[in-house]
């Protein structure tokens, strides 16, 4: 009850009904399928409140606006789930030295990953053929 109390702040373009739980699932979806190869960020291509989502840095944006906003409760709950999926982004990102040059909001931890390359990547070779995704 509490997000959706958030969300329904008219303070923030990008906070709408339902834009935690997409930014919570762009998240995930970012660090799957699970592995050994980093991962990197890409821009998005628009910057309208849907597309925008296809960058993670700004799904991250996102947590971290609600997390400011949420009661003590709510928000150490959220905080687990994201702390989680923090850990397993800074493993499978990569620093990038230049990014308070480069990035807006390069203060940002989550800016300050290397972006670009494939966020695809291709399949590790040390995992197992049966856990490698089908194309």
């Amino acid at each position: 009850m509490s997000i959706a109390r958030v969300e329904g702040l008219p303070a923030d373009y990008y906070l709408y009904s339902g834009a935690t739980d997409r930014a919570l699932r762009r998240y995930r979806q970012f660090l799957q399928p699970a592995g050994r190869r980093p991962r990197y960020p890409q821009d998005a291509e628009c910057s309208c409140r849907g597309c925008s989502f296809d960058d993670v840095r700004h799904a991250r944006d996102v947590l971290a606006e609600v997390l400011t906003r949420l009661p003590p409760r709510p928000r150490a709950e959220l905080a687990r789930a994201v702390g989680d999926l923090d850990a397993t982004y800074l493993r499978r990102t990569l620093p990038d030295p230049f990014a308070a040059q480069r990035q807006w909001q390069g203060d940002l931890w989550w800016r300050r990953r290397l972006a670009g390359g494939r966020e695809d990547p291709l399949p590790d070779p040390s995992e197992p053929t049966s856990r490698r995704r089908r194309r």
